[in-house]
């Protein structure tokens, strides 16, 4: 009986992480997202940005961006009444968050600013699978900004993007820099790889 009890205060929050990933996954679907790259292979990794594979499989190095998407809403999350809600109804709304970015995201009017403002001049919007992995790497980095507390995290964070800078020249402040204020000279240096 304590084991069931144990359990029980997950059942809904994880019901409504499952119920937030079906209906991410429909809507994804809606809007022409395929389940996964159009080429027919299967690849759990895609570590070229440059190539038509990047967005399309499970995981690519924007996929650290997303890890780092949960960084910042664990520290959000942790201000104000959200600072009330359990560890397991802040990793929902966390996941909740990711999943209407992932659904704004994959809309005609991002994916053609994404061609116009950033390095993705081919970007054709992520596939289902990527998009669902995307979200589970957001609900990861929230649960390692929590364990790591603020000071550790705040450092993994600086590390990721300046890695992130180093090996594909773009990361997450740097994507959400170019999406609303376009920098020419930004662009140039990332089109030269």
């Amino acid at each position: 009986m304590t084991l069931v009890k144990s359990w029980r205060p997950l059942t809904w929050p994880a019901a409504t992480i499952a119920i937030v990933l079906a209906v991410t996954a429909c809507q994804l679907w809606r809007q022409g997202r395929l389940w996964w790259c159009s080429c027919g292979q299967y690849f759990l990794w895609a570590g070229d940005i440059w190539s038509s594979h990047n967005s399309q499989h499970l995981f690519d190095p924007y996929s650290f961006t997303h890890v780092l998407h949960g960084f910042l809403f664990c520290g959000l999350l942790a201000w104000g009444a959200a600072s009330r809600l359990s560890p397991t109804w802040q990793l929902s709304l966390t996941i909740s968050l990711e999943a209407l970015w992932e659904v704004i995201e994959n809309t005609d009017f991002v994916i053609r600013r994404y061609r116009e403002a950033t390095l993705a001049l081919n970007y054709q919007g992520d596939t289902i699978l990527n998009s669902l992995s995307d979200i589970i790497a957001c609900g990861f980095g929230f649960l390692l900004a929590r364990y790591l507390g603020f000071y550790r995290s705040l450092l993994l964070f600086v590390i990721t993007e300046f890695v992130l800078l180093i090996w594909i020249k773009d990361s997450l402040i740097l994507n959400i820099l170019m999406l609303f204020f376009p920098v020419d000279a930004i662009k140039a240096w990332q089109a030269n790889h």
